[in-house]
């Protein structure tokens, strides 16, 4: 491994690819820390340590979460990548419903830039809306226990606001497409990655405090438990891989064609069928509707929607319940929006294709879905236990949520699907130049 490492810089081309990727993340972590102006920092950071039980209990949680602590701290990129990625959510689900969406997503390169360009417009105004939104929640003392957030309120705070933060946004975009052309991986994905992993260190620290190594008679964690943590978080994380990378082969055989003198097709190929066809889309979905009223909660006071947050706290076994059956079904629902197994077949039909044993056409169609139908129930079920796992073992082990957040949920999806997706991309850059790559048999698989 250590010899991949120094052949990573042996390559100009990698080398070149690898640093820019770091300095941009670089200057989205240090724009992470810059404030948003007329907001009292300290003061906010205060409110927000006093009411989380757990961290994350809000919408504004997982908008933390993606930012790395950003939000907590109200800072230029408070927003991170959130608008974005519902914007790219937002348009994929219309692609699906939307004819001519479906038609500019099928005419090829022209039509992705296109509905690149939507994505783009999309997040913009959507980051007008929340910033507007989250500027009017900080004006109002008594949505933070009497604090004073804002100092000056008033329609220049507002307007100040939504720019600083929608500029933010749209800054941290572009990073992310500037990482995707000139660095290495998926620049939006490595930016959210990011915020995930600036959020261990605090975590790192805070089990070492609870641990206390050097004054074993305060320590709150024993170091049989601790030594049960850390075989947890190797077995959590191999499975996460596991469910991230399996797929089903349906064998596909394409008949010969004579064309003139030449003879076509005959070549035996595979259809891969993911396990989990959603990745993290399913938790975010489920997490977006599982907090609404822990949010609401927040920004109204009103004693029936209190009621409701506090049914669907974090914790609560009707929390659990509810939450997991909302990712199976949204599982469920993603995989029929994204997958489409009547353009498969025709698309094999045409070109001469056909499942071994499996008429052409219609009943392909049909073989297909009750195939996909089949695998998204187990990978369903595995990404609901993953995402609750942390709940569990913060409950369980009594320890605090943020150290407990890194043995499952969505950040531990994300960080290991976009690990994968760029160890593929540099093994391949290895692999070309005929180097070793990662692994001495075999080669790193991503995410598609």
């Amino acid at each position: 491994m250590f010899q991949v490492l120094v052949n990573l810089f042996k390559i100009p081309d990698l080398r070149k690819k690898i640093l820019i990727t770091l300095g941009l993340m670089s200057v989205e972590r240090i724009g992470a820390f810059v404030p948003t102006p007329g907001i009292d920092g300290a003061k906010l950071m205060q409110f927000f340590e006093n009411i989380a039980r757990t961290q994350g209990g809000t919408l504004f949680g997982i908008m933390n979460m993606f930012s790395g602590g950003a939000m907590q701290r109200l800072t230029i990129f408070a927003l991170g990548i959130m608008p974005y990625i519902s914007a790219s959510i937002i348009l994929q689900l219309l692609t699906a419903v939307v004819p001519a969406l479906e038609r500019l997503s099928k005419e090829g390169e022209a039509g992705h830039k296109k509905i690149i360009q939507y994505t783009r417009y999309g997040t913009v105004i959507l980051s007008i809306i929340q910033s507007f939104f989250i500027a009017l929640w900080l004006e109002n003392p008594a949505r933070f226990q009497g604090l004073e957030i804002v100092q000056n309120p008033g329609w220049a705070f507002r307007i100040l606001t939504v720019i600083t933060l929608t500029t933010g946004t749209a800054f941290i975009m572009w990073l992310g497409e500037q990482i995707q052309q000139f660095g290495i991986g998926n620049g939006i994905s490595l930016i959210i990655t990011a915020g995930i992993v600036s959020r261990l260190p605090t975590a790192v620290y805070q089990l070492f405090s609870l641990a206390s190594p050097f004054s074993p008679e305060k320590a709150q964690i024993s170091p049989l438990k601790l030594i049960f943590l850390g075989g947890m978080l190797v077995a959590v994380v191999v499975a996460t891989v596991l469910i991230t990378q399996g797929q089903r082969k349906i064998p596909i055989q394409y008949a010969k064609r004579v064309i003139g003198r030449k003879i076509y097709g005959g070549q035996s190929t595979f259809i891969p069928l993911r396990v989990n066809q959603g990745g993290v889309i399913p938790i975010i979905f489920a997490q977006s509707i599982i907090l609404f009223p822990a949010t609401i909660a927040g920004l109204v006071p009103s004693t029936a929607v209190q009621s409701v947050a506090n049914a669907l706290m974090r914790g609560q076994i009707v929390y659990n319940l509810i939450y997991s059956l909302l990712i199976i079904f949204f599982a469920y629902f993603y995989t029929a929006i994204t997958f489409n197994p009547i353009t498969i077949a025709d698309n094999m039909k045409k070109y001469g294709g056909f499942v071994p044993g499996i008429r052409p056409g219609k009943a392909t169609a049909e073989y297909l879905d009750f195939i996909m139908t089949r695998i998204t129930l187990p990978g369903s079920i595995a990404l609901a236990i993953i995402a609750i796992l942390p709940t569990l073992i913060s409950e369980a082990m009594k320890i605090p949520y943020l150290i407990a957040s890194f043995f499952g949920g969505t950040g531990l999806l994300i960080i290991v699907g976009v690990m994968l997706d760029t160890m593929r991309q540099v093994e391949s850059h290895l692999l070309m130049r005929h180097y070793e790559g990662f692994m001495k048999k075999g080669h790193v698989r991503g995410r598609r």
